[in-house]
């Protein structure tokens, strides 16, 4: 599976062309494909990939944040006709990258995407193949400390963690500063420090365990 994943996500960077000539209302239905393709194989150099990344960033980039890969808009269950049955990630390209299948488009304005939901992936991704996505993490960090005018300490922190669970449903659950990877731009915590520090940071992994992060201050 890992073979037809990297196969896949080379095959983007020169594929992904025609994806991007359907445009208007259907483009955030097709863009997700993409931004799974595109992580999936480490964001491959190309303008289609630039802007599938954009997209995701632009996700987390307040106000709302929203869920960096939305991939209950990808319809990875779609029925195609193919001469032999597909894999996932098979499907997947072909849904991304070929000829428009026979599936539904909205053609309404699609609606904002709820900071939490609960729709997920229409096949079973709980397969290893699948791990890139459930290793997308969400940091909402919002911390702060120092002291009062009267000299007395304080620390504030609210920070929550989005993450995926096992067919790709978005949650956000309670986090704090102590998890936060090293790769953000969070200041030292330490009780001495005066901080006040705001910002949304995603990491994730691609299918061969590549890191990659972005972080948005605001």
């Amino acid at each position: 599976m890992k073979h037809v994943i990297h196969g896949v996500a080379t095959a983007t960077a020169i594929s992904i062309s025609g994806l991007m000539a359907w445009s208007g209302p259907a483009q955030a239905y097709q863009v997700d494909c993409a931004i799974l393709l595109c992580l999936a194989g480490g964001w491959p150099t190309s303008a289609p990939c630039t802007h599938a990344r954009a997209v995701f960033v632009r996700r987390i980039t307040p106000w709302p944040i929203e869920p960096p890969l939305q991939i209950w808009r990808c319809p990875m269950g779609a029925s195609l006709n193919a001469p032999a049955p597909l894999s996932p990630m098979e499907r997947l390209y072909d849904i991304a990258y070929l000829n428009a299948p026979q599936v539904s488009v909205p053609q309404d304005p699609l609606p904002l995407v709820r900071i939490q939901d609960e729709e997920q992936a229409d096949i079973d991704i709980s397969g290893d193949a699948f791990d890139f996505v459930r290793s997308i993490r969400v940091f909402h960090i919002q911390f702060s400390q120092g002291e009062t005018r009267d000299g007395e300490y304080f620390t504030s922190d609210s920070t929550r963690l989005g993450s995926y669970g096992v067919q790709g449903d978005y949650r956000w659950t309670r986090s704090s500063v102590a998890q936060v990877p090293p790769a953000s731009e969070l200041p030292h915590t330490g009780r001495c420090n005066r901080v006040s520090y705001r910002s949304v940071f995603v990491d994730w992994r691609d299918h061969e365990g590549n890191y990659g992060f972005e972080e948005v201050s605001y």
